[in-house]
C-alpha cells in the first residue's frame, strides 16, 4: 500500500475522468426521446428512461400471436458511414437487417431496440444515427421503445462507434411462413435491392483501398452521383408491400439475400426435394454490381454467393398467383422480375448464366446445397 505524502492532498477520481460523460449520455436521452416518440404505433406505450420497454400484442390486434425475434448489424458498412460522415442513414439499414429477417416468416415488425457503441459519445453523430434508426422504424411500422448507448473508452479509435438492432414481430398462430407450402413448379419473383444492403462490405473497401477509389468523386457508372452515396445506399425495407399478401395467403415462401448472396440464402426456406433455378440473365445487373465485378475481376460464381446482384428479396409463389402478385407489387412500389423456378431435386439453389450475362467469358453455373 502507498502512502500519500502528508502535504499532499489524495487524487479524486470520477467517471469523467476516465472518459465516460454521464451528462453527454442524459443530454442524448432527452435529444431522441421525441425520435423514439414519432415511431409510436398500437402497443407500444412505454416511454423511454425505463429499465425496459413495454408492449401489449393484444392492442396490436392479435388474439394468438407467435412471437419472432431477430438481431443483426450492418457490419462493416459503418466504417464507411464514419469514414465519409454519413451517419444519417446508417440507422436505416440497422433496421432494415431485422425487419427483412423477420418478414420472410411472415412475422410483422412490432418494436425494436438499438445498440450503439462508442469510444467517446459525440452527441451530434449519435443523434443523426438514432434519427436513421427511427426514420427506418416508420419504413416498417414497428416501434422504437428503447435501448443502449454505451460509452467505453479504450475499446474503440477515435470517431468509431458500431451498431446492433434487436426486434420482435408477431404473426398469428398458423400463418407463420415455414417453406412447407412451396411446390415444384413455383415461380421465383425477386425483388429489386436498392444497392449492395448491408453485406460484403468487407470486400467493398478492400477494393476501394487497392484500387485507391476517389470516393468523394461522381462515380465512374452515374456521374449525378457521387460514389461514396452509390456505396452507402440504405438497405431497402420490404414489410409494408409484403405483409398483405402475406396475410393472404399468397405467398409460399420469402428468402432475404444477405450474407451468402441469392446462392445460400434462397435454399434456406426450401424443404428437402425441392431446388431454386434462378437465371442470372432475367433482370439486369445494376451498373453498381457491375462496377465492383468489373473492378474486382470478380467471378459470376462469386458474385452469386457475395452480393445481392440486385435482387434484395426473392418470393416462391404459385404460378397461377404470379402475374397478378407482380403487378400489385409493383403498385405497391417494386421493382418485380419473374428470376427462375424450383423443380424436384437436391434441397438447394443454383444461379446460372449464358456467356456474356454478368461479364462472364462463357456459359456459367453456380450451385449450393444444403
Amino acid at each position: 500500500m502507498t502512502d500519500t505524502p502528508e502535504n499532499e492532498t489524495p487524487k479524486s477520481y470520477s467517471y469523467e475522468q476516465a472518459g465516460v460523460s454521464i451528462a453527454a449520455g442524459n443530454a442524448l436521452v432527452k435529444a431522441i426521446g421525441p425520435l423514439a416518440k414519432s415511431t409510436a404505433r398500437p402497443g407500444a406505450t412505454s416511454e423511454l428512461g425505463g429499465f425496459g420497454g413495454f408492449f401489449d400484442p393484444k392492442a396490436a390486434g392479435y388474439d394468438d400471436p407467435l412471437l419472432v425475434a431477430a438481431n443483426d448489424g450492418v457490419g462493416t458498412k459503418v466504417k464507411l458511414a464514419i469514414d465519409f460522415d454519413r451517419h444519417d442513414h446508417i440507422g436505416i439499414d440497422l433496421v432494415a437487417m431485422c425487419v427483412n429477417d423477420l418478414i420472410v416468416q411472415g412475422a410483422e415488425p412490432l418494436f425494436f431496440l438499438d445498440y450503439f457503441a462508442t469510444g467517446k459519445l459525440e452527441n451530434g453523430v449519435a443523434t443523426r444515427v438514432v434519427a436513421g434508426i427511427a426514420e427506418g422504424c416508420k419504413m416498417a411500422g414497428c416501434a422504437l421503445i428503447g435501448g443502449e448507448t454505451a460509452e467505453m473508452p479504450g475499446m474503440y479509435a477515435a470517431g468509431d462507434y458500431d451498431l446492433a438492432g434487436f426486434c420482435v414481430g408477431a404473426v398469428e398462430r398458423g400463418e407463420q411462413l415455414t417453406g412447407e407450402a412451396v411446390a415444384e413448379g413455383d415461380v421465383l419473383l425477386g425483388l429489386a435491392s436498392s444497392g449492395v444492403h448491408s453485406n460484403g462490405y468487407s470486400l467493398v473497401r478492400r477494393l476501394a483501398a487497392d484500387k485507391e477509389w476517389k470516393l468523394d468523386r461522381p462515380a465512374l457508372f452515374d456521374h449525378e452521383q457521387l460514389l461514396i452515396d452509390a456505396l452507402i445506399a440504405p438497405t431497402k425495407i420490404y414489410v409494408k408491400s409484403l405483409l398483405e399478401p402475406i396475410r393472404a395467403g399468397r405467398i409460399h415462401a420469402l428468402a432475404h439475400i444477405t450474407g451468402g448472396g441469392l446462392l445460400e440464402n434462397v435454399p434456406r426456406v426450401l424443404p428437402e426435394g425441392l431446388h431454386a433455378h434462378i437465371d442470372a440473365g432475367a433482370w439486369e445487373q445494376p451498373r453498381l454490381m457491375a462496377f465492383l465485378q468489373a473492378q474486382g475481376n470478380i467471378e459470376p460464381e462469386e458474385m452469386a454467393r457475395t452480393f445481392n446482384c440486385g435482387i434484395g428479396m426473392v418470393l416462391a409463389v404459385s404460378p397461377d398467383e404470379a402475374v397478378q402478385l407482380a403487378v400489385d407489387l409493383e403498385e405497391a412500389g417494386e421493382e418485380v422480375t419473374v428470376i427462375g423456378e424450383i423443380r424436384a431435386g437436391t434441397r438447394g439453389c443454383t444461379v446460372s448464366g449464358d456467356a456474356g450475362e454478368w461479364s462472364a467469358r462463357a456459359d456459367w453455373s453456380a450451385t449450393h446445397e444444403g
